[in-house]
């Protein structure tokens, strides 16, 4: 090696020193001080702007922009902790997007692409609020990737145009909810559950005994409510009524794009090129740019030290990393109610 090379080198490593070194003084005064103190600095501390990134240049030397927001992945409220958890998407970070937008005046339009089996019935109407809400500010247009049912196309009836891609898969308008019964297993290997409850339904998703018929009545009464919710979403947003629905498409089937949209559940056919195009003929800014959302995580913020010392006074206990993406499927956590379509879930 050169000495010059070396030199570089050397300098390099200093430089990583001294970062590390002021890091680790200010994660130190965090875990140090008290978790009223560091609530209120949390507080006081503005929230930083997300950082653009360009998908599509400006045409005729314009300053407006559309901006491309990705949904992917099953839908859930549970995140992920440990290492790399504030790198992973998450509804908060979806939100923010949507409001950063919103807010921003040069920004035209939003397209948002989902690709999303579904997910849990609350965090899909969390999403769904917060496109409804966007879309009463600026046109948003929702472009549909390979999948976008049940709680993917939930979230989609809140924008204001749906285009799907020629291949989509979409649909699934029901809900899902499941136990696991190991009651026979139990006996077969001379186990029991001792459970004392302060009612009749407090244990009835239980699986340490058979489900007694008064509540599979009222599972099944729970499961129609949130499904009546949802096709009402659906019968606004598509302007279709509920009976029609419910005795079509609104079964619970996955339909393709086609038959989406001979059923008028979206609006077109077409690629994310063409939803672009849309949005700036919605947006009435035919130059416009395409930009992305990316946030920048601070050191300690991507391994998830921090937010582990400041909410629990220690380091994360647990690690967990999805290598697997969206590929992976989801397992339906028991007494959970799902917009999720069952082909996608495990």
């Amino acid at each position: 090696m050169s000495k010059k090379h070396g030199c570089l080198l050397a300098f390099v490593i200093f430089l990583l020193f001294i970062s590390l070194a002021f890091n680790l003084g200010q994660f130190a005064m965090l875990s140090g001080s008290s978790q009223t103190g560091a609530a209120l600095s949390m507080a006081a501390k503005p929230i930083a702007k997300l950082r653009e990134h360009l998908l599509e240049t400006a045409k005729d030397h314009s300053t407006a922009k559309i901006v491309q927001i990705d949904l992917e992945g099953v839908i859930s409220s549970f995140s992920t902790e440990g290492l790399f958890s504030a790198a992973m998407p998450s509804i908060d970070h979806l939100k923010r997007q949507l409001e950063q937008a919103t807010t921003d005046a040069e920004v035209k339009a939003i397209v948002l692409r989902i690709n999303s089996p579904g997910g849990e019935v609350t965090a899909s109407d969390v999403l769904y609020h917060a496109v409804k809400k966007a879309s009463g500010v600026k046109p948003v247009v929702v472009h549909m990737d390979s999948v976008a049912a049940s709680g993917g196309y939930y979230v989609a009836c809140g924008a204001t145009q749906i285009i799907a891609s020629e291949t989509t898969l979409t649909g699934s308008i029901g809900v899902i909810m499941e136990s696991i019964n190991y009651a026979d297993l139990f006996g077969k290997v001379g186990l029991g559950m001792n459970t004392f409850t302060s009612g009749a339904f407090k244990d009835s998703l239980s699986g340490a005994r058979p489900m007694r018929d008064d509540e599979r009545v009222y599972i099944q009464n729970l499961v129609l409510q949130m499904y009546d919710r949802f096709l009402g979403i659906v019968s606004e947003a598509r302007r279709q009524p509920k009976e029609l629905l419910k005795s079509t498409v609104a079964d619970g089937r996955v339909v393709t794009a086609r038959e989406a949209l001979a059923a008028k559940l979206v609006d077109q056919i077409g690629y994310i090129e063409d939803a672009r195009v849309l949005a700036r003929e919605l947006g009435k800014a035919p130059g416009a740019a395409v930009i992305r959302y990316k946030q920048e995580n601070h050191f300690f913020d991507v391994l998830g030290l921090v937010e582990a010392a400041l909410s629990t006074g220690k380091a994360a206990s647990k690690v967990e990393l999805n290598l697997g993406g969206s590929a992976v499927l989801p397992r339906l956590q028991p007494g959970i109610p799902y917009y999720l379509s069952s082909s996608y879930a495990r």
